[in-house]
């Protein structure tokens, strides 16, 4: 990639005249860098460059204040670094390191301050920081409360990717090579797996030292050095990119049942990972409700992995992460869960006689599951969707998901996920049908958009495959998607169950709590701010007709349209991220006393720094309520 067409993909320099773009190519230099080197670290002095890789892959990494380095971003080709001192001149806020052999363009900084005295919106890019005061209070927050953190159970494998503890080079053999010379060489190296490769096709296959036993020593007549590594290898191996973590992999390789794993990125080997080195970072605490939870022979197993989450999101807590990674991680093994008690209360319809009729179905999990933020107390909502099988079948397929479906809720209220008081479940008929049932169904809440359907819908709009055929979960979507082109207004009507609440901030900064009830003198974290950022975001997500899971999934879908700019889109973020954190920790410390984890709270019981937080984040949640009621109450006039 030229940096020509580089610099014209990448703001803020796609507007600038062709001669100002010529005059940074002129003073630009390229240099190569190795893999796995620093090319500045943390609070390093400036070195006077903007980097902009023409080819490779770099990590931003920081450090938490525990003094542990962790990767908080990628960069990728056609992507710059190093741009935060240009115009502040103070020292570097994270470094920056290859993962493979990277080259970049490196533009001089005297250069970029120059032109930007011509041009302004240059310095306004890089200066830019996030003006809104909750990210600021957030960050003060976080990691206040990660000096403070008391908890040590290792979270390792949660924070660190396949790119940190990878080996590389990786050594390759061709096809043709004879299967002794491959066996030489993995003695040699002492390695326990060879890639084999080609010129269009670098991870053909992988052979490993049990492919020799197996495939070579254990059969009579064979002559290695005529057997070729095509013969022996295993094709198409599995696969993971860099920037996976290590408890996704652990989890992947647990469950595949392979020992050995290449990290590819861009179609290129950079890397290999085995289950011997990854076993080495797992913890009794943590891998153990990622890696094992898959080889859980008896739903009290689960039960103890589930109530074993605690200590994961404590030990999350404490770091100076992303609590949106958090919620991804805690509903990664909530699922992880789900997804194991359905293989066991499968298992043991089959033991009992039952016979699954012959059709593709997909168990689906909404909320806040399907959109891959769970925290410690999350409730059922599940459901059925099976493929358009005849009318004459309907009576097998009952016969054996009716039961099914049953103990499923049974089992899943069992191991610690309580029943939805809408009843919102697979053991409901009326979340259970075929594609067309659905699609009759979602046409009927939104031809007649009564209050307790549009409850329903708003549950449902969230959805993704647990268990299953994920396609008809793709089917599913695109009848929602088109039965709102069809009939727009819907979405208004969404809007109107949201204008029920109103976020609990009165007009001189009281909070607004309850006044009566099982939770008088608190507010709800949830229902009373975090909701109204989840459901505004979907509706202007949804009018679009785009998918994205996560709502920061969603908010920058919704930059890269112009719906929101980054600013506001950042200030969302962050108050969303405030409102985990608070929801997160108050949650710990219920179940910590032996009580329910919930999502209220006393706010007056938060010390000022907190309360000023939470006032903050509800008045961003505040102002995107008013934003979305402009913009849809327009359709429906």
């Amino acid at each position: 990639m030229g940096l020509i067409r580089t610099l014209r993909d990448s703001e803020p320099f796609r507007d600038l005249p062709d001669e100002a773009i010529s005059e940074l190519e002129r003073v630009a230099e390229t240099r190569n860098f190795p893999p796995l080197v620093h090319i500045f670290n943390q609070h390093d002095s400036p070195t006077g460059y903007l980097y902009l890789i023409k080819e490779g892959l770099v990590e931003i990494v920081a450090l938490t204040p525990g003094g542990v380095e962790m990767v908080v971003d990628y960069r990728k080709e056609g992507g710059f670094f190093g741009g935060t001192p240009i115009f502040t001149h103070e020292p570097y806020t994270a470094g920056a390191r290859t993962v493979k052999a990277t080259e970049c363009y490196l533009i001089p900084q005297d250069a970029l301050v120059e032109m930007a005295e011509q041009y302004p919106r240059i310095r306004e890019y890089f200066t830019r920081v996030i003006l809104s005061r909750v990210r600021n209070l957030y960050s003060e927050m976080v990691d206040d409360h990660a000096r403070a953190a008391l908890t040590q159970m290792d979270a390792y494998p949660f924070k660190k990717r396949l790119s940190e503890i990878m080996t590389t080079p990786v050594q390759t053999c061709t096809p043709e090579e004879s299967i002794r010379e491959v066996a030489r060489r993995m003695i040699q190296y002492d390695i326990g797996a060879m890639i084999v490769s080609e010129a269009d096709r670098p991870v053909a296959g992988i052979i490993t030292k049990h492919d020799l036993v197996e495939k070579v020593l254990a059969r009579d007549g064979l002559n290695c050095d005529q057997v070729s590594a095509a013969e022996v290898m295993t094709p198409h191996p599995h696969r993971m990119a860099p920037d996976a973590y290590m408890y996704e992999a652990t989890a992947f390789m647990l469950r595949h049942k392979i020992e050995h794993m290449p990290v590819i990125d861009g179609g290129e080997v950079v890397g290999m990972v085995t289950l011997r080195n990854l076993m080495r970072f797992r913890s009794q605490k943590s891998m153990l409700l990622v890696g094992s939870v898959r080889e859980a022979q008896t739903v009290e197993e689960l039960v103890a992995a589930r109530a074993g989450m605690v200590e994961v999101a404590k030990a999350l807590m404490g770091e100076a992460r992303s609590h949106f990674e958090t919620m991804e991680i805690l509903s990664y093994i909530h699922h992880c869960i789900m997804q194991r008690a359905f293989d066991l209360v499968l298992a043991q319809m089959k033991e009992e006689g039952a016979t699954p009729p012959d059709i593709k179905f997909c168990l689906i999990i909404m909320g806040s599951g399907g959109r891959k933020e769970m925290l410690l107390g999350p409730d059922q909502d599940n459901g059925i969707i099976y493929e358009d099988f005849p009318d004459a079948l309907q009576p097998e397929v009952d016969a054996f998901f009716v039961p099914l479906c049953e103990r499923l809720v049974d089992t899943f209220e069992r191991i610690g996920y309580p029943r939805c008081n809408g009843k919102v479940m697979a053991d409901n008929p009326m979340w259970r049908g075929r594609l067309s049932d659905w699609k009759e169904r979602i046409s009927g809440w939104i031809d007649v958009p009564e209050p307790k359907r549009v409850m329903y819908s708003t549950i449902f709009l969230d959805f993704m495959p647990l268990v299953g055929d994920p396609t008809l979960c793709q089917d599913l979507r695109e009848i929602l998607h088109r039965a709102i082109r069809r009939k727009p207004i819907f979405l208004y009507y969404l809007l109107e169950n949201e204008l029920n609440n109103k976020v609990p901030v009165g007009l001189l900064g009281r909070f607004v709590t309850e006044k009566s009830g099982p939770h008088k003198g608190e507010l709800s974290l949830k229902q009373a701010g975090s909701v109204f950022i989840v459901d505004c975001v979907r509706m202007f997500l949804l009018e679009r007709g785009l998918d994205a899971t996560t709502t920061v999934e969603r908010l920058d879908a919704l930059v890269k349209l112009n719906v929101f700019n980054q600013e506001t889109a950042d200030h969302l973020k962050a108050a969303l991220e405030a409102f985990t954190f608070l929801r997160l920790r108050q949650e710990i410390a219920l179940i910590d006393q032996g009580q329910p984890p919930s999502h209220y709270l006393d706010p007056y019981a938060l010390g000022k720094n907190e309360q000023d937080l939470l006032r903050e984040a509800f008045r961003a949640a505040g102002k995107l309520q008013d934003s979305t009621k402009r913009h849809f109450g327009r359709g429906a006039r």
